[in-house]
């Protein structure tokens, strides 16, 4: 059986994914097969860790074997829970502030964030373009959307889905902030 050198760290990454997966010891331990005392000796480090253990915690789990023993950014591949206010912030530019709402999960074909966009007499910057389509769906607020010389108002509940390879930029109306989620592939 080999034995994990970083032991401290393995422990804190264990429990931090127990927590994220919003599990008891006791439930871990029955998916993983094994006592739930030697669960919690392994959370505690208070015994060695076996890799065959960690091996068998990131297959069942979907996440990957380095993030669980060197610390690499956890990903999932079953699932990823993020709760109200938890997104990942992503600095884009001052007039934006993103929210990346699935940054743990991987090998993802959308990345949904929630944008908010701070209010502004004009629009703010260059138009924007990237591969794939762009879907937004207005959760708080007005916002004005250029699409390729089109311009649409777009009001809470309102969506819209586009060719994200054409110029596009959106402005908050009404001198208040707009939130949206945004979809993009």
């Amino acid at each position: 059986m080999t034995k994990i050198e970083n032991i401290e760290e393995v422990v804190k990454r264990l429990k931090g994914l127990r927590e994220a997966l919003e599990m008891s010891p006791e439930e871990v331990a029955n998916v993983c097969g094994i006592d739930c005392d030697v669960y919690k000796a392994y959370e505690s480090g208070t015994i060695d860790i076996p890799v065959s253990f960690v091996r068998t915690l990131a297959h069942k789990f979907g996440v990957e074997l380095p993030a669980i023993l060197f610390g690499e950014e956890p990903k999932m591949s079953s699932y990823f829970v993020t709760r109200c206010g938890n997104g990942v912030s992503v600095e884009r530019s001052k007039a934006y502030s993103y929210q990346a709402l699935a940054a743990g999960f991987s090998n993802k074909v959308i990345n949904p964030y929630l944008v908010t966009v701070e209010p502004s007499d004009a629009p703010r910057g260059n138009f924007n373009t990237h591969d794939g389509q762009e879907f937004n769906y207005v959760v708080e607020g007005r916002m004005e959307m250029q699409i390729s010389g089109n311009t649409f108002t777009l009001e809470t509940g309102d969506s819209i889905i586009f060719n994200s390879a054409l110029p596009h930029r959106m402005r908050a109306l009404d001198g208040k902030p707009v939130r949206f989620l945004a979809i993009i592939s």
